[in-house]
């Protein structure tokens, strides 16, 4: 009796490493999407561990400091995210970061966590000649960066109820 005991934990023991092992190869693979700006640069604006950790809180302490208090030029900005870690194409158009097997989306399905994000945010890095910041003058551009945002004539994925409801808990953060 106490070998078989001993067999079926032996065999327990290399099935959890064997699990183990699979996950950390998963979760190590290259945090960069091939064909994007972040794949030619040795490193993130963090260490890659902390990024994953993390950047949901960097994102949403500068969304604050943006939408609460006005700052722009933040440390960690999703824009910025996007225009660096979105892959492209065979024709060289940008692939929308949330698309299946690109950055974002990616570790979002793996850990069955929900990217809202892009409901209402740009998932493609800004063109900067059709979008919105064309309508600025120079002067105004300066100061004010759109790129964020949805294209013109784009529509937000939220009904305005949700719009609404989603404005109103930030306002509550």
């Amino acid at each position: 009796m106490r070998s078989s005991t001993g067999i079926k934990q032996l065999a327990g023991l290399l099935v959890g490493g064997l699990l183990l092992a699979l996950s950390t190869a998963v979760l190590s693979e290259s945090a960069v999407t091939k064909g994007s700006k972040a794949a030619d640069l040795g490193a993130c604006v963090a260490p890659t561990e902390e990024m994953r950790r993390n950047h949901m809180d960097y994102l949403q302490h500068d969304r604050d400091l943006t939408v609460h208090e006005g700052i722009r030029g933040v440390k960690y900005s999703l824009a910025e995210c996007v225009d660096c870690h979105a892959g492209k194409d065979e024709q060289q158009k940008p692939i929308p970061i949330n698309a299946p097997g690109q950055f974002c989306a990616g570790c979002h399905e793996y850990m069955a966590v929900s990217l809202a994000c892009f409901q209402c945010h740009r998932k493609t890095p800004e063109d900067k000649t059709t979008s919105l910041g064309d309508a600025l003058d120079d002067k105004a551009r300066a100061g004010h960066s759109l790129g964020l945002l949805l294209d013109a004539g784009q529509q937000p994925m939220l009904s305005p109820a949700e719009f609404a409801q989603l404005h109103a808990l930030i306002q509550e953060d």
